[in-house]
């Protein structure tokens, strides 16, 4: 699957090769904040764990896995700028019964893009993409959901921004143990 460019951004899968990429964005405190409490990812846990995760739930012919989102060049800028990515699996993906009609997305971008609404433009351009696609696939979809922390009013603020409604305050298991998280959800 591709997705086209949106009107400032351009979209890729990650892979791999973009480790270097995921680990600089996982050292800034205030961008992992939500995550872990601002813990800096190391290199070790970017390529053994991290990565690994990603390619488990990975499917080029779905759509699934990270899309890496960079800004396109402008007159006054050399080249594109990779400002952070969009993650799309089936919600529960981790259970024994994967939601796969029921698509989560979420979001991760760097502190300097925070505030000039790429999270929603990527968000929207990917949820777009991944309905055209699941109707030539014959996939169908029926939601998307995003979950975050109760306090990331940044996340929750592009949830609504994409027209997602909140359902329910509920925990998740995560590496680190449970956690308490908002679910937001929106028909498609």
């Amino acid at each position: 699957m591709q997705i086209e460019n949106s009107e400032r951004l351009r979209y890729e899968p990650v892979t791999k090769e973009d480790a270097q990429l995921l680990f600089d964005l996982n050292q800034d405190p205030e961008v992992m904040r939500y995550i872990n409490g601002g813990k800096p990812s190391t290199m070790a846990e970017i390529e053994d764990f991290f990565i690994p995760r990603i390619e488990g739930f990975t499917n080029n012919d779905t759509g699934w896995g990270l899309w890496k989102v960079t800004t396109l060049a402008s007159e006054s800028e050399l080249s594109d700028t990779y400002i952070g990515w969009i993650l799309v699996r089936p919600m529960d993906f981790y259970t024994d019964n994967p939601k796969t009609a029921d698509l989560e997305v979420g979001w991760r971008f760097t502190q300097a893009s925070w505030g000039k609404g790429y999270a929603t433009e990527a968000a929207k351009a990917v949820c777009k993409a991944l309905i055209v696609h699941a109707s030539v696939i014959e996939k169908p979809i029926t939601h998307f959901s995003a979950i975050a922390d109760p306090a990331n009013k940044g996340s929750i603020n592009i949830m609504t921004k994409l027209g997602m409604e909140y359902i329910k305050n509920d925990s998740v298991e995560t590496p680190e143990g449970e956690v308490e998280v908002v679910l937001y959800r929106m028909s498609v």
